[in-house]
């Protein structure tokens, strides 16, 4: 059986669409796997994060909390955006310009026990410079507080 040039235009027509569709649905995943959100730890605390995927968490190091294990690799600290705070633990090198007091982003996952597992580091490079999404949330949590800063030990 013999098709007709029609019929021709319609198979490769198409099959033209389900490539197109496909190479979206591959582009779209892999921006979806890429992707990282942002939260301050008040959305940590709330529960607003996600459970099973990474996300970045940011604010101040607060001052007092860096603790070293032995090995010398990890380390322990606390968050805070003026209002909450979330005990982080590292294993690897901090970033030169790692300072309490100063702004960091963390990136990686909350465990069962709450506490934030950074896979990544990063510190703020400039006094003046903070991402939009950190310095936002920082003036948000400074409107909305009312209580004291305790540190957990």
């Amino acid at each position: 059986m013999k098709l007709k040039a029609r019929h021709k235009r319609f198979i490769l027509i198409g099959i033209g669409l389900a490539l197109i569709a496909l190479a979206a649905t591959l582009i779209l995943n892999a921006f979806r796997s890429n992707m990282v959100f942002f939260y301050t730890p008040t959305q940590v605390e709330k529960g607003e994060v996600p459970k099973d995927t990474g996300f970045r968490i940011g604010g101040l190091v607060v001052p007092g909390s860096l603790k070293r294990d032995d090995d010398g690799l990890t380390v322990h600290f606390v968050i805070t955006d003026t209002s909450k705070t979330v005990q982080v633990i590292y294993k690897g090198i901090l970033p030169d310009l790692f300072k309490e007091g100063k702004g960091v982003v963390a990136q990686g996952k909350v465990d069962a026990s709450g506490l934030f597992v950074a896979s990544e580091v990063l510190a703020k490079h400039d006094e003046n410079y903070m991402p939009p999404e950190a310095a936002e949330a920082l003036k948000r949590a400074r409107e909305n507080s009312t209580s004291t800063l305790v540190v957990p030990k």
